[in-house]
């Protein structure tokens, strides 16, 4: 018996804690009205690249293709500072995504905070911050309970 098996599966989950998944939900939904979805696909692939999530970052670079998002861009997103595929607005918006998923480490620099809200409005800010607190939540629920099997999805 592997160690996973032991984990609450999703439906467990979901039916324990009924609220989660609605409440992220429904935070997703209320956070993306002032954003465009290519920025919030590279946040949440992003995001989901540091936490490890593999399901997710699976999931965001599908729906990313979908929209129209270039692979390259994708291929490369881990390496983003180091190339100039990325808007300033884009740029800007992982630097944010960076350092709140990993905000135990470093805090919150006054400057990013000065760059990012100089780049985004007051409301795009607080949709942005909400997006990737969104994400990581999802994030720690997949690689916690290990959800989302990929091994049919590879072929």
């Amino acid at each position: 018996m592997s160690a996973s098996s032991n984990r609450l599966t999703t439906a467990q989950l979901y039916q324990l804690q009924p609220q989660l998944a609605k409440s992220l939900l429904d935070l997703a939904k209320a956070a993306s009205t002032s954003l465009d979805a290519p920025l919030l696909h590279l946040v949440k692939l992003r995001v989901s690249q540091i936490n490890g999530c593999a399901f997710c970052m699976q999931m965001h670079a599908a729906e990313a293709r979908r929209d129209g998002e270039q692979q390259v861009r994708l291929d490369v997103l881990v390496g983003w500072p180091e190339t100039t595929l990325f808007t300033e607005r884009e740029q800007v918006a992982l630097r944010w995504a960076e350092c709140l998923t990993q905000v135990a480490t470093a805090g919150v620099p006054d400057i990013l905070y000065q760059q990012v809200s100089h780049v985004f409005t007051a409301k795009e800010l607080a949709d942005l911050t909400a997006v990737i607190i969104e994400i990581n939540s999802w994030n720690r629920i997949a690689v916690s309970f290990h959800t989302g099997d990929l091994s049919d999805k590879t072929a």
